[in-house]
């Protein structure tokens, strides 16, 4: 709800307009990113591991692209609600989710790549096979007979040519939206046409039907088809709700030091941020969790094999405390932490919640990609004997690559976005409706 309340909102140019000290923010995150790649190639080329290097990377890989996805999920929201109190951060989110115009190369580029080097030296078959096990099913036969009949059965959608095709299909859809949305905003800022607004809330209303199915089958594709005998209908939901936690949370990380470094004086508020919060807890704490407990319920209540493997490998050996710690780390903690609206509106605090949801958007991720099924899980007798001989089982967090390539795509993630901040107004400065973001309070 809004209210009419004086505001003291800075609207001059050095608060409102992207200039230098965007600029030298940007070439910082640049200057890490090259350095930790660079590095973590140094590591990864003397440990000498493809399988386990590619896993980090496509893992990583779809943590800045889940930032980029809530992002704009947040963008498209804003949009069909119309709602009024976002438009002083609704750039910000913008500028993050124009980030799918290039996050394409971190996918396509070692997609194609894998499809054309030969990988039988590193003991995974070849091509995608190194990441996809589906994709060479000779070596899957030989290695896992049981699971490859089941992934057989899906040979029409679990193929290279067609999983490659779709790749192109989302990453498409993706970046023509997030340029539209960002493109037909900043001419807003040039024209003031009110017209635009309503053009994009249209546009929102397609866009989301769009996103909905891309999310969905990207998740299908590039996670839960790591392990191909396994599925669950509920799978794409509950990565749009990691994608929100980390999404959602990346913005107030971004507004709190846009604010820092003087920019949007006066423009965010508390009102503003303890709206963000609420969409954090609701969507990234509460909705997550929920739909985590009832994919889990009911593959435990069916309890058929092909699908309560997956969890097993999830709770024998090390993974069993990483299990754990979601279930505090990402919802018991946050949703009492969060649960106050104080919390939510001071800015220290706020700050302290969404970098701690940005954490373990990460681990989430983490443990919906690398832990690997056991082959023979299919021949233990009950779970204590398949925890027994895994027992030893190492998560492979300590690893340095896990948290190079993460510096590495984070700094090219925020290199970008802050160039294209400093490129133009940081605030929708021209939208019809910045009057009631500016009065916006809670009541």
């Amino acid at each position: 709800m809004s209210a009419s309340v004086t505001t003291s909102a800075d609207l001059s140019d050095r608060s409102i307009m992207g200039d230098e000290r965007l600029v030298r923010v940007s070439r910082m995150a640049y200057t890490v990113a090259v350095a930790a790649l660079a590095l973590a190639a140094l590591v990864a080329w003397r440990q000498g591991d493809a399988h386990g290097f590619a896993m980090i990377w496509l893992q990583n890989g779809l943590f800045v692209l889940s930032l980029a996805l809530g992002a704009l999920f947040f963008t498209m929201i804003q949009h069909i609600t119309n709602a009024g109190w976002g438009i002083s951060v609704r750039r910000v989110a913008e500028a993050q989710a124009a980030n799918l115009t290039w996050i394409w190369v971190l996918f396509l580029v070692p997609m194609g790549w894998l499809c054309l080097t030969n990988h039988e030296w590193a003991g995974h078959g070849h091509g995608l096979a190194l990441v996809w096990p589906w994709a060479d099913m000779a070596h899957m036969s030989a290695h896992a007979h049981a699971e490859a009949k089941i992934v057989q059965a899906k040979a029409a959608y679990l193929n290279v040519p067609f999983f490659l095709i779709r790749a192109v299909c989302y990453f498409a859809v993706w970046a023509f939206l997030s340029a539209w949305f960002l493109r037909t905003s900043r001419r807003q800022d040039e024209t003031g046409d009110p017209a635009l607004s309503a053009k994009m809330r249209k546009g929102a209303a397609v866009s989301l039907i769009l996103f909905a199915l891309t999310a969905t089958f990207a998740s299908f594709d590039w996670i839960m088809s790591l392990s191909p005998a396994w599925f669950s209908t509920m799978f794409g939901i509950y990565f749009f709700c990691g994608t929100c936690a980390g999404g959602f949370s990346a913005i107030a990380v971004a507004c709190l030091r846009l604010q820092s470094k003087g920019y949007l004086r006066g423009v965010i508020t508390a009102e503003h941020y303890q709206d963000l919060g609420k969409l954090i807890w609701a969507f990234g704490v509460v909705f997550w969790a929920y739909i985590g407990f009832s994919q889990y319920m009911l593959i435990w209540y069916g309890n058929l094999p092909e699908e309560t493997v997956w969890f097993l490998a999830r709770q024998i050996g090390s993974w069993g405390w990483v299990s754990f710690a979601l279930l505090f780390g990402h919802f018991i903690i946050p949703f009492l932490f969060l649960l106050s609206r104080w919390t939510k509106r001071w800015r220290g605090t706020l700050m302290i919640g969404a970098l701690w949801m940005l954490a373990f958007a990460w681990i989430d991720l983490y443990w919906l990609v690398m832990p690997v099924v056991p082959a023979d899980a299919a021949t233990f007798d009950t779970y204590d004997a398949l925890n027994l001989a895994y027992s030893t089982t190492t998560t492979g967090l300590s690893n340095p690559l896990n948290y190079l390539v993460l510096a590495g795509f984070l700094g090219i993630s925020i290199g970008t976005s802050t160039r294209r901040l400093s490129q133009g107004s940081v605030l929708c400065r021209r939208d019809p409706r910045l009057a009631e973001s500016l009065r916006f309070e809670n009541i």
